[in-house]
């Protein structure tokens, strides 16, 4: 891989899809995604810089402690993704415990299961997918290194996506679930991300990563979401999330610890709380966390852990602020 989302020293952040949460319903699969009422925006044809790829790292286990993860198409045309689910490769960057046979299911914004995969050399027909994906895989240049590992090849229409990694008859692990953008040239651009995930300690807290390409900076909103998701029926969330923002060295410049209250430091230089409240993305419950960051082309890794060690669910998210 280009890079892996590897313990806290974080070198590239590849790419997944984290669910997306704005103000709207909960989805079949417990994610929190847009109200189809509200309109999307139209990107530019050719947009001054983007969100490319992006991706998160958790520890994928049963029930309602899955990782889901979930990205937004916005435009008028068709984007062309690649979606993988990463376990054994993981072994060779030092991650302990990682996932033995991932699964991949992507469900549309209806809750319909429209495409799944258990070993990427294996294509599974149905749904959106109507032919052998091997060999585009391959020449996607981002073909799994394992062949127990997942994939999907998909052209979306604008809407609503979530994905859930699973682990083969039950069993659990550290698995890397990313989504790469195969169509930079389209008009279409992949707007906003998430994944819900079981945050634990050490090793297995959760780490989401994003890269923007182009040649201008991006301003996004990221945010680390617990007890808001306790209203949506998930249970056991975790109580008090904070978050961590590196850049590609694995520099801390940014984080946060309860979005009302901004740690100066880094690349925040001042209150944040009234610019929050703007962006219409501020966190419902006090104890979560939240960045606004300018940030120049790169790659860039979110960390989301619970304040004294304390486990639970959580919901890491990246907006895109300037679309």
């Amino acid at each position: 891989m280009g890079g892996v989302l590897g313990r806290t020293q974080i070198n590239l952040c590849l790419a997944f899809a984290f669910t997306v949460l704005a103000a709207g319903g909960l989805e079949a699969q417990g994610v929190l995604l847009p109200d189809a009422s509200t309109p999307t925006p139209t990107p530019s044809a050719t947009p001054a810089s983007r969100l490319a790829n992006i991706s998160t790292r958790a520890f994928v286990q049963t029930g309602d402690d899955v990782m889901i993860g979930g990205f937004i198409v916005q435009g008028t045309e068709p984007k062309s993704v690649i979606i993988r689910a990463i376990g054994p490769e993981l072994t060779q960057y030092g991650v302990p415990d990682v996932l033995a046979d991932p699964t991949l299911d992507l469900y549309d914004g209806t809750g319909a299961l429209i495409a799944s995969n258990d070993s990427w050399l294996h294509t599974i027909i149905g749904g959106i997918i109507t032919s052998d994906q091997v060999r585009d895989i391959r020449n996607s240049g981002h073909a799994p290194t394992d062949a127990r590992e997942s994939a999907i090849i998909a052209d979306l229409p604008a809407g609503n996506y979530t994905a859930i990694v699973r682990g083969v008859n039950n069993t659990m692990g550290v698995a890397l679930a990313e989504v790469y953008d195969l169509s930079p040239e389209s008009n279409s651009i992949l707007g906003n991300v998430s994944t819900r995930a079981l945050v634990e300690i050490g090793d297995n807290v959760m780490i989401g990563g994003f890269i923007i390409h182009g040649f201008q900076p991006k301003r996004v909103i990221l945010r680390a979401i617990g007890p808001e998701l306790s209203q949506y029926g998930v249970p056991d969330v975790l109580p008090d999330p904070t978050l961590e923002l590196h850049d590609r060295s694995g520099a801390l410049i940014a984080s946060n610890d309860d979005w009302q209250h901004t740690i100066i430091g880094g690349i925040i230089t001042g209150d944040q709380v009234r610019e929050i409240r703007s962006t219409g993305y501020a966190p419902r419950d006090p104890r979560e966390s939240a960045i606004i960051a300018d940030l120049p082309p790169g790659s860039y890794t979110g960390i989301v852990r619970g304040k004294n060690l304390i486990t639970g669910v959580a919901l890491v998210e990246v907006y895109d602020l300037d679309e």
